[in-house]
Order: structure tokens, then sequence, then C-alpha cells
């Protein structure tokens, strides 16, 4: 009960409130059962009543849910069992009446941990304007696999500072499995993206660590974009590093119209338009397409603030495995496969903006620096790219609270 309900509940003078409001009510935990013909609305009521410092925690079980649940209450903890069948909290959104996400978070210092939400209609769990979230030992899934009509992203927080997305599982996002978008300060660390169609996505961002995470069976492994006309532009200051990116071969099934529509099954690491961008000591293999991609924004736009050039792009000290570039996904890319004996290097760059390769292996060029030109206009050949790089970016610190909570 909050305090400026006690007055006429207990008849206590202004003074006596004076003192009450003097003291915060001690935090509470309220706890929910899972299962039951109210399991949404017995969910949803303790999000509502939920009070700063409050822990929400799931029992175990399957909550059976028709529609989306939000939270708009600063420094609460959604706390479940765990994330598996059978012994964990799931909330299952396959009986979901609208399209919207399974749960929107609009509040500062939320903390989500260990819990699954599956099979929702639109997001999986989405945040905006909620700085300072994290996101912990969480499955986020569409059960069926890859499908069209799922939802597109499973985590997605936007708009947000001091992001922390650790320990998370995503599979089956009809865009992007892990997605950050328009945000700044930003970890993606210990988590698995598996049959999205891109598997960790970083947008219109700016200072972010993308490291020891796995990429796996996605169209694309890990996109660094900037996009035009969006409220955040000059997305820059990106470290991938210490990820394992291989075999990311489902075919590419985002509706038509998505950006990530574009993407070439097979792609690792993809870079389009962003400046600053470093990706080092990463384990590559499998990737049909190319390992490493780093391109310009090549589709119509209208925004004159926008730079759709890659600047600054550096990649060192990554392992390439024995096979990458074997199926290339993009126009003419078989033939060019072909006449460089059945494989294109792993390492691939449209020809604009600027990128330096220090990685041992081959690097092809399309040759097309300005991103006006037609992509039927390439004139593939090898490149040197090797030079000296620049100072390396500092590693990005977030609150020691946000990192308290995952300990």
């Amino acid at each position: 009960m909050r305090v400026h309900q006690l007055p006429h509940a207990l008849g206590l003078g202004i003074a006596a409130v004076a003192m009450l409001t003097a003291f915060p009510v001690e935090a509470k935990t309220i706890s929910v059962a899972a299962g039951g013909p109210d399991a949404n609305e017995a969910l949803q009521e303790a999000l509502i009543l939920a009070e700063p410092g409050d822990i929400v925690e799931l029992g175990a079980g399957v909550w059976k849910l028709t529609d989306g649940l939000s939270l708009d209450v600063d420094k609460v903890t959604l706390r479940g069992a765990g994330t598996k069948d059978g012994t964990g909290s799931i909330l299952d959104f396959s009986d979901q009446q609208g399209a919207g996400e399974g749960l929107l978070v609009t509040s500062d210092d939320v903390y989500l941990t260990n819990f699954a939400v599956l099979n929702t209609k639109g997001d999986g769990i989405k945040s905006k304007g909620a700085d300072r979230i994290v996101y912990h030992r969480l499955r986020v899934e569409w059960t069926a696999g890859p499908k069209e009509t799922n939802g597109a992203y499973g985590v997605y927080p936007v708009e947000s500072s001091d992001v922390l997305i650790d320990s998370v599982y995503v599979r089956g996002a009809s865009d992007a499995g892990i997605y950050v978008g328009q945000s700044r300060n930003i970890v993606v660390r210990d988590s698995i993206a598996t049959e999205n169609v891109a598997g960790i996505e970083i947008e219109n961002s700016f200072d972010a660590d993308v490291h020891d995470n796995v990429a796996t069976k996605n169209t694309g492994g890990i996109l660094v974009f900037d996009l035009p006309s969006l409220p955040q532009q000059g997305g820059h200051n990106v470290r991938v590093f210490d990820n394992v990116v291989n075999d990311n071969s489902t075919p590419n099934f985002a509706p038509k119209g998505n950006i990530v529509a574009s993407v070439p099954t097979g792609t690792g690491v993809l870079v389009m338009a962003n400046s600053r961008v470093e990706i080092f000591d990463n384990v590559f293999e499998n990737n049909g397409t190319a390992n490493v991609m780093i391109v310009g924004y090549r589709y119509p736009y209208q925004d004159d603030k926008y730079q759709p050039l890659p600047r600054d792009i550096a990649a060192w000290n990554n392992e390439h495995g024995n096979k990458a570039g074997f199926a290339p996904a993009f126009s003419g890319g078989a033939e060019i496969a072909a006449a460089m004996g059945g494989a294109i290097p792993p390492v691939l760059w449209d020809g604009a903006g600027s990128a330096i390769v220090n990685d041992d292996v081959g690097v092809l060029s399309l040759n097309l620096p300005d991103v006006s030109t037609p992509q039927s206009e390439a004139k593939p050949s090898p490149a040197d790219l090797k030079g000296e790089a620049p100072t390396p970016l500092p590693g990005i610190t977030l609150p020691a609270a946000m990192e308290a909570k995952v300990r």
C-alpha cells in the first residue's frame, strides 16, 4: 500500500504521515504462482502493484498467456525459477490474441532474470527508454523454428543508456534475436543466438561491446548497422570480440521489406555504414558468404544528415576456419566464386568507405566506392587492406550496481 493511501484508511494525522514518508517502505517480494485461469491477470497485477525495490517472483511452471504484459515501475526485479521446460518459469504466449510484445518495460533500473518467453506474436521482451536495464539468464524462443510469422525481435532494448544483456538464449526471431537500437553504453555477452535472421544486431548505437557470444545457424551472425531516418544516427565505437561465429546457414526468412531481408545467407559479421568498429579475436568457421562483410548503405533514402559509408573499420587477430565464402548468396556471388576456384575470400568489402584488415586471409573488393553505383557494375578483385590500426577503443564500463546483479 502506498503511503499516500494511508491517511484515509488509518485515520493518520499530517505529522504521522510526514514521519512515514521520511522512512521508505521496506522492499518486498511478490510471489506469483503459475497456472490457473487468471494467470494473465495475476501476473499483470503483480507488475502494477510492485513498488521501487520490489521483487516479482515467478514460481516454476507454465503460464498460458493470452495478452502481453507491461512494467512501468522503476527499480523492479522480475525473477523466475529458471528457463527450462519442466523446471523453470515459462511464459507461453502461443495463444496470444494481440500482435504486441510478450513483455514491455518502460521504466529504469529493471532486472529481468531466470525465465523464458515463448512464441509471442510480436517481439519477445522489449524495453523502450529503460535506462540501466539488465537482461540476464533469459530464454526467448519460437519453438517451431524459423518462420516468417514469428515475432521480429527476441530481446529488444531501444532508446536506452546502460544496457546489459548477459547469458541470454534466443531462437527463431524473424528479424534479430538480440537487438539493441538507438542506445549507448551497451554490453552483450555470454549469450547464444541461433536460427534467427540476424543473431545479434547493434543498430544506430554508440559505445558497445559484443563479446563471448555464440552466433550460429542464423542467416547472419552479428550485424552492426547504421540506418537513415531514425532519431539517433551515426553509430560508432562498437567492439566485436571473442565471439564464436559459425555455420550461419539458415535461409533468410525475414518478411519482405525489412532491411535484414537483404542479408545474404552465410554472413558472419556484417558492418554497414558505421564508424570505429573493431572486430578482433573472434573464431569464424563455415559461413558460406563471408566471415566478415564491410559495406555501405546502398538503398534509397531521403535524409540529408545520413552518412552511408563505413569508416575506420578494423579487423585483426581473428581465427578463420577452413571453410568460408563457398556459397556466396548475393547477386553474382556464385559466378565470382566459380572464377576463383570455388570460393571467395573470407573477407568481403564493397569498396566503399575505409577499412583495415590485418587478418592473414584474403579480401575481395567489389570496387564500388560510390554507394549509388549499382552492384551489377561490380569489378571484383583481391584487395590488400593491411595497415596501421587506429588506437584501440576503450572497453565499456557499466554502473557497478548493474554488474553486481549478475554476479
